[in-house]
C-alpha cells in the first residue's frame, strides 16, 4: 500500500469513527459517539441566593427553565439561603435564576457540554 493510500483510508476510518459508524467487515455497527455518552444520566443543581452584601436570603424562588421544552421547575431557598434541584438532565440545557421582592439575579446557564454530576453555583440577588 503506498502512502497516499494509506492516508486516504486513515482519513476514511477517521469519517467512520465521527459519524458514529463503524465498519467490521462486510458489516456496519452503530456507536455512540464518546461525546455524547460522558453527558447521559442526571446531575444536581445546587447553590446559595446571596444578596447584594452577599448574605445569604431565605424564601427567595429559584427556577430552572428547560431550554427546549421551556418547562420551569422552582424551589424555595432555604433559612442559609441554600437552593437543590435533583434528577436534572445532562442531555439538556437549562436556565438558572432566583427572584425576590423585585430582585433578580442575572441568568445563568447550565449546559449539556458541562460533564459535572454537581452544577453548583451562588445566584446574588440585584
Amino acid at each position: 500500500m503506498n502512502r497516499s493510500s494509506t492516508r486516504l483510508l486513515a482519513v476514511a476510518a477517521f469519517a467512520a469513527m465521527a459519524a458514529g459508524i463503524v465498519s467490521f467487515g462486510s458489516r456496519s455497527t452503530l456507536i455512540a459517539p464518546v461525546a455524547l455518552a460522558q453527558n447521559m444520566g442526571e446531575r444536581t443543581v445546587s447553590g446559595t441566593v446571596l444578596n447584594a452584601e452577599a448574605e445569604p436570603v431565605s424564601g427567595a424562588t429559584v427556577f430552572l427553565k428547560n431550554q427546549k421544552t421551556k418547562t420551569i421547575r422552582s424551589f424555595s431557598s432555604l433559612a442559609n439561603g441554600h437552593f437543590h434541584f435533583a434528577q436534572v438532565n445532562m442531555a439538556e440545557d437549562f436556565d438558572l435564576w432566583a427572584e425576590k421582592d423585585g430582585h433578580k439575579s442575572t441568568v445563568k446557564t447550565v449546559s449539556s457540554w458541562d460533564a459535572r454530576k454537581d452544577f453548583i453555583s451562588d445566584l446574588k440577588l440585584k
